[in-house]
């Protein structure tokens, strides 16, 4: 199957592109936070999440959400968003419906750095 994204540089600056999108209020509320792409969930990153052998990670937020976080916060290595290329390239097969996906996993991993629940960040649509 050929899909619409062929290399992870594409698939970043899709990433990049939702990030442009992001009002600015939301930019300067992002402190010690890196967002990065991979091609797909390491073994430790789908152990995390209880990912089974047919499941799909489109996106993995690894962090202290800043509503836990204390005056002792401070110091440590930057939380991290990762963006995952293989499930969404082959569950989604347009171009179109790719990025719309991606807007929706950066949205989606965005409210849990803000301290936004699965159930919540459903409700919403993300």
């Amino acid at each position: 199957m050929q899909t619409p994204v062929r290399s992870l540089d594409e698939f970043e600056e899709l990433v990049a592109e939702a990030l442009e999108l992001l009002p600015a209020e939301i930019v300067a509320m992002m402190e010690n936070v890196a967002v990065t792409v991979a091609y797909r969930p390491s073994p430790a990153q789908a152990q995390s999440v209880n990912l089974g052998p047919r499941g799909a990670l489109y996106g993995l937020y690894e962090g202290v959400p800043l509503t836990q976080r204390t005056t002792n916060y401070g110091m440590i290595t930057p939380d991290r968003i990762t963006i995952f290329m293989y499930p969404m390239v082959y569950y989604h097969p347009t171009p179109e419906a790719i990025k719309d996906q991606v807007r929706r996993t950066v949205l989606h991993e965005i409210g849990h750095h803000f301290g936004m629940g699965e159930e919540q960040l459903r409700r919403l649509g993300y």
